[in-house]
């Protein structure tokens, strides 16, 4: 089992950056492969990115690509979202999430079996 701990999240201006972490406890992170989700008010969750156990993997939601980067360190059982560009769209509480081995959706919550408590991203226009 792991705990997911999300921090990095505030206000920011349009065109502004910002960097998510998400600290995992246990010695196995390297076990889980990870995903950073978000959701809006009144919208449902939605995947940002996802990489494999050693990073080498990475998935991205659309139309995020090049603003957004997920990265990870094991050594420091950590996750990062490098967030550049923000718009107000990108707006919503973000989750971190974790699921053991490579295999399986990355896109969907449901292929996710640990989650954090969520960081809020508020970007003004």
């Amino acid at each position: 089992q792991v705990q997911l701990v999300e921090s990095g999240g505030g206000l920011v201006q349009a065109g502004g950056s910002l960097r998510l972490s998400c600290a995992a406890s246990g010695r196995t992170f390297s076990s889980y492969s990870m995903g950073w989700f978000r959701q809006a008010p009144g919208k449902e969750r939605e995947f940002v990115a996802g990489l494999t156990r050693n990073g080498l993997n990475i998935y991205y939601g659309d139309s995020l690509k090049g603003r957004f980067t997920i990265s990870r360190d094991n050594a420091k059982n950590t996750v990062y979202l490098q967030m550049n560009s923000l718009k107000p769209e990108d707006t919503g509480v973000y989750y971190c999430a974790a699921k053991a081995g490579d295999s399986g959706t990355y896109y969907y919550i449901w292929g996710y079996a640990y989650w954090g408590q969520g960081t809020q991203v508020t970007v003004s226009s």
